[in-house]
């Protein structure tokens, strides 16, 4: 394929950045199992570079073509771990399950949190329902030395009990209990280093988000306060790219750099809908070399461990 020589990218293919710290649009790419290699290698150092990446025009894709493209970047996981009725490939983002409006990074309950992944809208309110996504590496180089040196000190707990849908517990919509039933069916819990070193750049990110029970080793008070602290460098307007999203938009992010939060501003009468599959990652290391902890639950159903990269 020929190569654009000002950027290295495949002739044809734009990058067109939307913020200083995260967020770009690749146009030009007609996504699907049979993309070249040397596109596949832009899409993932874009990746690398902006965090979350949009496609527009992307209707042609079918579930089965999102997988394709999916094992492209890496290996899928399957759906879940704890909701396994809703499909072999891909989990449905539904909300009719329950509406994920709070900072999370997807499945950080799991020793084997997520690497990236992949999100295709199906079916879209007629107003709001857009995501918006934050640079955790953005919030750890932003924090005072001090504050540096301490969230580098710490480990945090992470559980499928702290579900961003928790807020639906007294629902009185049926299937907003079972979806939520479903999710808590096995325990999962897991001691991760508050701030992790990304395993292909190298950097440092806070690994926070909605799943997050305490910081280890102080007072519940003392917990709350420094979750407070850390989790609005996170949130700040600068560190973040908001996506309003048209049918056949896919969004890319990589689960190790970022949080995301779906904006709860339509109706209840309107559905959103979009399918989402993941690929597997390594355990979290921390700055000090130790890798996260398994407390309770066994996640090997859900995705094998993805290798660290070797040192060059």
């Amino acid at each position: 394929m020929p190569v654009d020589e000002a950027t290295g990218s495949p002739a044809g293919v734009q990058m067109v950045q939307l913020g200083a710290h995260i967020g770009a649009r690749i146009e030009g790419v007609r996504l699907g199992g049979e993309l070249d290699a040397r596109t596949v290698a832009t899409i993932r150092q874009a990746l690398n570079t902006h965090r979350v990446i949009f496609f527009r025009g992307q209707e042609h894709l079918t579930e089965d073509g999102q997988y394709e493209f999916t094992e492209l970047l890496g290996e899928p996981t399957t759906p879940h771990p704890t909701v396994t009725s809703a499909g072999a490939k891909s989990l449905a983002i539904d909300s009719r399950f329950g509406r994920s409006n709070s900072w999370h990074t997807d499945v950080t309950f799991v020793d084997r949190v997520p690497r990236a992944s992949v999100l295709r809208a199906v079916s879209l309110p007629s107003y709001g329902g857009s995501t918006t996504w934050a640079s955790t590496v953005a919030a750890y180089e932003s924090l005072p030395e001090p504050l540096r040196t301490l969230a580098e000190g710490l480990r945090a707990r992470h559980t499928n009990l702290y579900d961003y849908a928790a807020t639906a517990e007294d629902h009185a919509d049926d299937t907003v209990r079972a979806y939520r039933r479903e999710f808590e069916a096995t325990y999962f819990e897991t001691e991760h280093p508050v701030v992790e070193v990304h395993p292909e750049t190298g950097e440092r990110a806070l690994l926070l988000g909605g799943f997050v029970q305490r910081i280890v080793g102080v007072s519940r008070a003392e917990s709350d306060a420094l979750l407070r602290i850390f989790q609005d460098r996170v949130t700040r307007l600068e560190h973040t790219v908001r996506w309003d999203w048209s049918l056949g938009d896919v969004a890319i992010w990589d689960n190790r750099a970022t949080q995301h939060y779906a904006v709860d501003d339509y109706d209840g009468g309107q559905q959103r809908t979009l399918t989402r599959i993941t690929l597997a990652g390594p355990v979290p290391v921390g700055v000090d070399g130790a890798p996260s902890t398994v407390i309770a639950g066994d996640a090997g159903h859900y995705s094998s461990i993805e290798p660290l990269p070797r040192a060059a």
